[in-house]
């Protein structure tokens, strides 16, 4: 096979691309997580993410959170194009604070749950769920 200059710098910028993109989507699930929270620090504990470890297909991930004393919690998806998946928020006659639904998951990647409790304060859980299938163009 016979590779031209112009195949050659293609392939270079490809390879660029690909060791940078991780980064940017990492970077935008970052930026999105800390519009929810302003910016504020988040601590952990006090919160339960519960997902598979494994998911035979990405494009229905099982999840559920729990956050006693939470008024919103938000689910974000560090490896999905669009990072926000799920907000749920409780008024003040709610029986309880958690949510439950099937999220779509681009591939491998960790899934964040934020809650913004009454005091104002935000906690966060992560897990890690490794997709076998890819859900979203995968």
């Amino acid at each position: 096979m016979n590779m031209t200059r112009r195949d050659s710098l293609m392939l270079a910028l490809a390879a660029g691309a690909a060791t940078v993109l991780p980064f940017r989507v990492d970077a935008a699930a970052e930026e999105a997580i800390s519009a929810f929270t302003g910016g504020a620090d988040v601590g952990t504990g006090g919160i339960t993410l519960t997902a598979p470890e494994i998911a035979e297909n990405g494009n229905t991930v099982p999840i559920e959170v729990d956050a006693p004393g939470a008024v919103s919690i938000s689910v974000f998806a560090t490896g999905n194009p669009t990072p926000a998946v799920a907000t749920f928020n409780f008024g003040p006659l709610a029986g309880a604070q958690m949510g439950a639904t099937r999220i779509r998951l681009a591939g491998t990647q960790d899934v964040v749950a934020v809650a913004k409790l009454a005091d104002g304060s935000f906690i966060e859980a992560r897990q890690e769920v490794k997709v076998t299938i890819g859900g979203c163009g995968g």
